[in-house]
């Protein structure tokens, strides 16, 4: 197993549900690329005839504007933003450390690009401010 250590910080998480739609994904990013708002990371996925979009940006007060700006709802949550080595093992590693507190993960995703050193993760989970004092 990995023996890694994982920098975890709490940020927000905008939640846009669409028409799944092919250019819906363009224009949403349109808005923040617009705004100068970066994406730091993104998960996309069905949801009945309409689909999800989760954001986590680096400036979540810009993306309001710019969301608000063209009257788009979208719902905010509290999230595990955490960068950790890049390594086999180490997901699991970090995910048994959560189950070990009886913090319950409910939504999560993430990359990191091959051969780069640490991955990103985003984590919605039960018990926050818990989950931020895993190292």
């Amino acid at each position: 197993m990995a023996d890694a250590r994982s920098v975890s910080s709490k940020t927000k998480e905008l939640s846009i549900i669409c028409d799944d739609r092919p250019g819906m994904l363009s224009h949403l990013a349109q808005l923040l690329g617009d705004a100068e708002v970066n994406i730091v990371a993104i998960n996309c996925a069905p949801l009945g005839v309409q689909g999800i979009v989760r954001l986590v940006v680096d400036d979540v007060p810009g993306a309001r504007n710019a969301f608000d700006g063209k009257h788009l709802s979208y719902m905010e949550h509290d999230v595990l933003l955490v960068e950790m080595p890049n390594l086999p093992g180490t997901l699991a590693e970090f995910a048994a450390k959560l189950a070990a507190k009886n913090i319950n993960i409910t939504t999560a995703y993430g990359a990191a690009a091959k051969d780069t050193k640490n991955a990103i993760v985003v984590f919605r989970v039960s018990d926050l401010d818990k989950a931020l004092s895993i190292v």
